[in-house]
Parts: C-alpha cells; structure tokens; sequence
C-alpha cells in the first residue's frame, strides 16, 4: 500500500492535480560539509512508492535545493530525503522559518526547547530524524531527472500551474502504531503555515529596524497575512515623534531586509489598527501626499507568487509614510466614555453579543481644544443653548464664512 495507505488530502479540489504534504519537515543533507537542512516543501503523490518535491528555487535557493545542486556537481545521482510528518511542536515550528544556510534547524529547535531534540537514525538511509516522529517516509531524490508537479493552490493565493520538479523514491516508511497525519491547508492566507511564519518573522524584522539598525521610534512591525501571505505588505507602527528622516530609514530598511518581502511598506501611527485595511486605507487617504510620502525602489525580485524571479521579470517596491505630519482632529465616533455607556446599556438590555472592532471609540489627534471638550460635554447633558449664548458672543462681522477660529483666544485666526 506504500504512501496510499495514509488519508493525504487534495488542499484545492477542483484544481489540485493530487493529494499532496503540506505539512511535512523535509530533511536533506550537505554532501560536503554533513549538515542536514530541513524545510517545509511540498510533495505530490504519484504512485505508492513514489513522490515528487517541489523545493523552492527563489533567489538563492531554499537549503535542500542547494544540496540538491551539489549533488549534482559532484555527481551524485540520488540525493537521500527524509519527509517527517508529525513531530515536536519546536522542531515544527522551524520547517516554515528562514534561517541562514548551514544552520541545521535542529539546533535552533533545540534552543527553543531549551534542551536538545532528540533524534534517531533513518532505516534506510544516512539522516538523523526526530525520535518523536509521527511517521518517516524515506528515499532518494534523483537528481539527473525530473517529473510534472502540481497544480496546487498555494499561499500566494493563486494556483501554482504545472512545473517539472524532482521526483523521490521511496525506500521505507516507519511510523507509530496510531500515527497523526498533519496537514496544513495552502491555498489563500491566512492559513496554519503563515500563523508559523508570522510569529517568527516579525519579531525578526522588529530587531533588524530598531536593535540592529538602532531606529529608536519604530514600535513594532506587522506583516499582512489575509490573501497576500505575509511577504507583500509590510507596516511600520512609529512613535508619534519619530522624525520625518527616521521614518524613511525605518521604510528603506524594511523593503531591503528580505528579498521576497515588503513589496508595500507602510508607515503608520500607532493610533492605526495595522490588521485592519479599512484603518490603513483611511491613513493613507489623509495622512499623506502622494508626491511627498510616497517613494518607488526598483530591482527587487518577484519573490514567491505567481510571477517568479526565474522568468526573468523584475519587480519593486512602494514605500508609504501614512504617518500624521501634524496635528488632526479627532476621529469622528462619541468619546470612550460615552461608548463604554452604550454599551453597558446594551448588556442590560440582554441585546446579542456586541463584536466590537477597532477603532470603536473617538479619540483625540492634537487639533483639540479643553473649550471644545467643555462644549461637547454640554450637549450631551442637553445644556446646548449655553453653547449657543457662548457662541453668539464670538459673533463677527465681514469674515468670510467658514474663516478658522483661534480657541485661545475665541478670536479669528490670524493667517
């Protein structure tokens, strides 16, 4: 029964070509140096001794594309492979991650777990497992050769169409006696992989900006997950007195500091709910002049999507300073206070469950007055006609209708 055994399910019905791993930990070794990569690629099942993997040929090259290549270099015709499926949350977490090349992902794993992983012995070829596999399934890559591959849905949001990639045959399959078959599913984000990705790369991108390049006023990095997976929109959250310059820095860094993301990269103030494209649109509708804060950068690769690197066609990248360059009025919903009340009311009432979303309250942006509080709070009271006593005091004659009003002094203001 071989591979057909195990409920491998098609992620995409309507367009997957086969059932396909999503979620296994493909583990290859250097042929020179010995140091095992382990990557999470995916692999379509053509026959019940028989796979084909697909490792990423970005910029570079994932680990086990490397070794693939120096196989090939030094003649090697069968590259051994080893697919685990189900094993340690820590070991887990670091098949989606990007780490430099030649850092065994077991180790760092290791870091995480503070204490070592333990490992086991391949049955049939020379590669060091997690003792705590669900289930191994071993082969060899040939490397003089390749095989049709996909379609498959993938996390860019558009099904991946039919490649040649590289076909494995397998030697054994050893698994526990109940085992568990992970699977994540592809497709649009967000999905189980990109959850994995993004705890890890934002706090990456995070150090790189504020530790590393010391920019100071940067608070935190977002990176948008819903159908653009992570690697196309990059925001920026900046402290409200964050100089013009270091916002600029803070942008540049960003779109440089991985080659597959921050295609857009967007600064915002940390007034703006960076998870919701509503508020980051509404930033960029007022927050910005196009023709100040808005800067293109040439030269970069197309990175993991439907175009790739490999045919030739460049890319570049926008950078978006979205930040306030001066003080704003409000935001135009009631005051917390008031919109605590209402709700309060509502609970009383038994009314259905409020699904409250950011912003939910109105709040002050600088252009704010103590005169304009005091007033607000008089017409919610119902005491509206001393505004209007106030107001009529302020009255002037031969000004231009819609003239600004200086609140310190109740007078016009002077231009």
């Amino acid at each position: 029964m071989g591979l057909t055994r195990f409920p491998i399910p098609v992620s995409t019905p309507g367009f997957d070509s086969a059932p396909t791993l999503s979620a296994g930990n493909v583990i290859t070794k250097d042929p020179e140096t010995g140091v095992q990569n382990m990557g999470t690629y995916r692999c379509a099942l053509k026959a019940p001794d028989r796979l084909v993997v697909r490792m990423a040929t970005r910029v570079g090259g994932a680990g086990g594309y490397q070794h693939y290549q120096k196989c090939q270099q030094m003649g090697i015709t069968e590259m051994p492979v080893a697919i685990i499926l189900g094993c340690p949350p820590y070991v887990a977490f670091m098949g989606p991650q990007k780490l430099p090349l030649g850092v065994d992902e077991f180790t760092v794993a290791g870091g995480l777990a503070g204490a070592p992983i333990n490992v086991t012995k391949t049955k049939s070829i020379d590669l060091v497992v997690p003792a705590e596999a669900e289930i191994v399934i071993e082969g060899f890559i040939d490397t003089t050769r390749v095989e049709p591959e996909g379609p498959f849905g993938e996390s860019h949001g558009h099904i991946a169409l039919e490649e040649y990639n590289m076909p494995m045959r397998i030697t054994a399959i050893t698994r526990r006696q109940k085992a568990i078959v992970p699977s994540y599913i592809s497709q649009v984000a967000p999905s189980e992989s990109s959850v994995i990705k993004r705890v890890a790369y934002e706090p990456l991108f995070l150090r790189h900006l504020r530790d590393e390049n010391n920019i100071k006023g940067v608070k935190k990095v977002s990176l948008h997950e819903p159908l653009t997976g992570l690697l196309r929109v990059t925001v920026i959250t900046c402290d409200a007195n964050m100089p013009r310059t270091e916002i600029w820095r803070a942008l540049y860094s960003a779109a440089v500091f991985k080659g597959d993301c921050s295609k857009i990269c967007i600064a915002v103030n940390e007034d703006i709910d960076v998870d919701n494209a509503d508020a980051l649109l509404w930033a960029m509708s007022y927050r910005t002049n196009p023709s100040e804060d808005m800067q293109t950068l040439p030269h970069r690769s197309q990175g993991h999507g439907p175009k790739r690197e490999h045919d030739g066609e460049e890319d570049s990248s926008v950078l978006i300073d979205a930040t306030m360059k001066s003080p704003m009025p409000p935001l135009a919903l009631p005051g917390k206070e008031y919109m605590e009340r209402a709700k309060d009311i509502w609970d009383e009432l038994g009314l259905p469950q409020l699904n409250v979303q950011m912003p939910w309250h109105g709040y002050s942006l600088g252009a704010w007055h103590q005169i304009w509080d005091d007033a607000g709070r008089r017409a919610a009271a119902g005491d509206y006609l001393e505004n209007g006593r106030i107001s009529k005091e302020q009255a002037q004659e031969n000004l231009k209708p819609e003239s600004r009003l200086d609140p310190d002094t109740g007078l016009p203001m002077k231009k």
